[in-house]
């Protein structure tokens, strides 16, 4: 399959999850039916490999999700709120909202010292926050040139 056909069944499928959630919510107001936890980190993983052929590692590897091309170790984070938590410093960072049509947008690709340096405190949960604004904030110091490369 093509990386194209790939990344087009991707986006169809996460759209449709998007889709079976409203029309959950519209047969039962008041209840959220929205992708969250693990299975918006899976979604983000897959987005990540579709289209930053990227190799991911098993499921719940320590600190890194996968390895880029070049060889660099890469942490996934995947979100629909405006921020993410980690637990340790990644060598690579790569965070992505999540949007329900299927798409998503690249918020942070940079160096994963960059982004820990500006995250939060320590929470009770071993995690330390930061938000997309500060890490949109920080991407323009990482050179183009070293981001890991969208396949289009």
């Amino acid at each position: 399959m093509s990386e194209t056909t790939i990344q087009d069944s991707v986006a169809a499928k996460i759209k449709a999850l998007y889709e079976i959630s409203h029309d959950l919510e519209e047969l039962f107001p008041g209840r959220h039916y929205t992708p969250d936890g693990h299975m918006i980190g899976s979604i983000g993983e897959a987005l990540a490999a579709s289209y930053y052929n990227l190799e991911l590692f098993p499921a719940s590897a320590e600190t890194h999700d996968a390895k880029a091309p070049d060889g660099r170790l890469v942490q996934i984070k995947a979100t629909q709120i405006n921020r993410i938590s980690l637990s340790s410093k990644p060598e690579w960072l790569l965070v992505l909202k999540i949007h329900k049509n299927g798409t998503f947008s690249e918020e942070y690709n940079g160096p994963g010292e960059l982004a820990w340096e500006h995250c939060g405190k320590l929470q009770k949960n071993g995690q330390r926050p930061i938000s997309l604004a500060k890490l949109r904030e920080l991407q323009p110091e990482v050179p183009q040139a070293e981001r890991l490369m969208r396949m289009m």
